[in-house]
C-alpha cells in the first residue's frame, strides 16, 4: 500500500496532465509510462553495472553510445530544451533499444508516438517522477506506484475490456496456485495484472515467512524469493514463465512497463489476437488466468481454424482458446459473463460440454454483479478447470460480498468479504450456506449442461407450524361468542 506522500505526488502528476491538455486516461498513462521508462532504464542499467562489477565481469552499458539519453544528463534542462531533446533524441532511443529485457518493449514501441504537447508539462512531469525517486524504492513500491497510476485507467474503451479488481485477481491466482517452473499465460492480458499477481504468488511461496512483511490491508511485501537458490530457476522465472497477448498495442506497452516495474525484467507480452487465424499456439501452457472481453464478436472469416465451436461470440471462443492453450493437466482460472453458463445456443452448450467432458470443471463461483462497478454491472462468474479427464461433480459458490460496497462508489469495507471463505472451502469443496456440489449427470440433464448457480441453489423454505384444526375452530368460536356477548351488552345500554 502506497504512503500518502507518494499518492499525493502521483495525483499531482495526473493533475498536470489534465491541465496540460491530455485528458484521455489511456493516452495520459501511456505518455507517463514513457517518461517513467526513461528514468527506469538508467536505474536498471546502473544496477546491472554494479552487479557485474561485484562478480568481476565486464559490462557494456546500453547508454554506451547514447550518454546524452541518460535521465541524469537531461533532467535539469530548461523546458524548451528538454522537450526538444526528449522528442528528438531520448524517445527515439527507447524505441530502438534491442538488448535483453528491452527487446519486446522496443518491438512494441514501433508505432508509439510522443504526444506531450507542452514543454512546461514535460518539465513538470519529469520533476515529479524524479522526486518520487524510483530507484530508492523497493520493488514492491515501484510496482505499486505504477498500479496506482493504472487505477485511473477505467476502461480501454474497446471490446468490453476493463480492469479486473486486484483482490479478485488475487483470489483467482490463489485458487489456481501457480508454481515455480510452470509456464503461465493470459491471452487477453490488458495491463498484465493477472501475470504480476501470479509472479508475486510464486515469490511468496518461495520466501521465508519471517522475511515477509504485511501492510494494514494484509498485502504481502518484501517477497525476495530467498528459497530459490538455483540461478536456472531464477532465469526461468524471469524469462520463460510469463506470457501475455493483447490485440491493443497500447495495452501491450502498458503491460510490458507494468511487468518491468514489478521486477519481471524479461516479460513475454506479444501484440496479437488469440482468436484470429494468425495465432497458432496450442497446448503451450501449464496455467491460464484471464478476464477476456465480455462483449463483441469477431469476423467469421478471421476466426482461427483450430476452433471447433461455430460462433463469432468472443466470450465463447475465448473459453475454447483457454482449453486449447493448456497442456493436458494444466489448470485455468478465468472470468466469464453469466451467459456462458446458461445460454441456450448450440455454441453455448458446446462450450459447456468441453468444460465438463474434456476437463475437470472444479468450480463455478458466482461473483456479485457490482464487482466491476462503476464500469459494468454485468453478472460474471469464475471458472476453475483442469484440462483432461472428466467432471464428476462441480462445486458452486454464491459470492455475496467482496469486501467493498457493490454500488458505483465501491467503498472499502474490509477488502475481503467472502474471499477467505471461498479459498478455504475450495480446497475440500466444502458445502455451506453459500456453497454446494452438483453431480455431472444432473448438470448434463437433457444435453443443456446448464451451469447457472440459480438453477441448483438450495431453496430453504421456512417451515410453517400449523395449529390443530379443531383447536383453531374452538378458538374462533370462543372469539365469536365474546363478540356476540359484547354486542348484546351494548344493545342493552341503548
Amino acid at each position: 500500500m502506497l504512503k500518502q506522500d507518494l499518492k499525493s505526488q502521483i495525483n499531482k502528476l495526473w493533475d498536470k496532465f489534465w491541465s496540460g491538455g491530455i485528458s484521455n486516461p489511456l493516452m495520459a498513462i501511456e505518455q507517463m509510462s514513457y517518461i517513467i521508462f526513461m528514468k527506469r532504464i538508467e536505474d536498471l542499467d546502473n544496477r546491472h553495472k554494479s552487479l557485474a562489477e561485484a562478480r568481476g565481469e565486464k559490462y557494456q552499458s546500453i547508454f554506451e553510445e547514447y550518454k546524452e539519453c541518460r535521465w541524469s544528463n537531461w533532467k535539469h534542462f530548461n523546458a524548451d530544451d528538454m522537450l526538444r531533446h526528449v522528442r528528438d533524441a531520448v524517445f527515439p532511443f527507447i524505441k530502438k533499444i534491442r538488448r535483453g529485457e528491452d527487446t519486446l518493449f522496443a518491438e512494441s514501441m514501433k508505432d508509439a508516438v510522443f504526444l506531450i504537447p507542452k514543454a512546461s508539462l514535460l518539465q513538470e512531469a519529469v520533476s515529479i517522477i524524479d522526486s518520487i525517486n524510483l530507484s530508492a524504492q523497493n520493488q514492491d513500491v515501484q510496482g505499486d506506484i505504477y498500479e496506482y497510476l493504472l487505477n485511473e485507467l477505467k476502461t480501454s474503451g474497446m471490446n468490453g475490456q476493463f480492469r479486473t479488481p486486484r483482490h479478485i485477481i488475487k483470489m483467482i491466482v490463489s485458487l489456481v496456485e501457480p508454481k515455480l517452473g510452470q509456464k503461465i499465460c493470459d491471452p487477453a492480458c490488458g495491463t498484465a495484472g493477472f501475470l504480476i499477481n501470479a509472479y508475486e504468488h510464486i515469490l511468496k511461496q518461495n520466501t521465508s515467512e519471517e522475511m515477509i512483511e504485511y501492510d494494514e490491508e494484509g498485502t504481502a511485501h518484501n517477497l525476495v524469493g530467498d528459497k530459490i537458490h538455483d540461478k536456472k530457476k531464477w532465469d526461468f522465472l524471469r524469462r520463460e514463465t510469463f506470457y501475455g497477448h493483447d490485440n491493443d498495442s497500447t495495452m501491450v506497452r502498458l503491460a510490458l512497463m507494468n511487468m518491468i516495474l514489478h521486477g519481471i525484467e524479461h516479460p513475454n507480452i506479444i501484440y496479437g489476437d488469440g482468436l484470429s487465424k494468425a495465432f497458432q499456439q496450442k497446448e503451450a501452457y501449464d496455467v491460464i488466468i484471464a478476464n477476456p472481453p465480455f462483449t463483441g464478436s469477431i469476423d467469421e472469416s478471421d476466426i482461427n481454424d483450430n476452433f471447433k465451436i461455430k460462433t463469432t461470440k468472443t466470450e465463447l471462443l475465448f473459453v475454447e482458446l483457454f482449453h486449447n492453450l493448456l497442456h493436458k493437466g494444466g489448470k485455468a482460472g478465468v472470468i466469464v459473463p453469466n451467459g456462458v453458463l446458461f445460454g441456450s445456443s448450440n455454441a453455448h452448450k458446446e462450450v459447456r460440454k468441453i468444460l465438463l467432458e474434456k476437463c475437470e470443471l472444479e468450480a463455478v463461483i458466482s461473483l456479485p454483479s457490482g464487482v466491476f462497478q462503476p464500469y459494468s454491472g454485468v453478472g460474471t462468474a469464475v471458472l476453475v478447470f483442469t484440462k483432461g479427464g472428466k467432471t464428476n461433480k462441480v462445486w458452486f459458490y454464491d459470492m455475496k460480498a467482496d469486501g467493498y460496497s457493490l454500488d458505483q462508489k465501491r467503498d472499502f469495507i474490509d477488502g475481503k468479504g467472502d474471499i477467505p471463505d471461498i479459498i478455504k472451502k475450495f480446497k475440500t469443496k466444502a458445502e455451506g450456506p453459500q456453497s454446494f456440489s452438483i453431480d455431472f449427470a444432473t448438470i448434463k440433464g437433457d444435453g443443456d449442461y446448464n451451469l447457472s448457480i440459480q438453477k441448483y441453489r438450495k431453496n430453504e423454505v421456512a417451515e410453517i407450524e400449523y395449529k390443530d384444526p379443531k383447536k383453531m375452530i374452538d378458538s374462533i368460536l370462543n372469539e365469536e361468542e365474546a363478540i356476540v356477548e359484547d354486542l348484546r351488552d351494548l344493545k342493552g345500554r341503548l
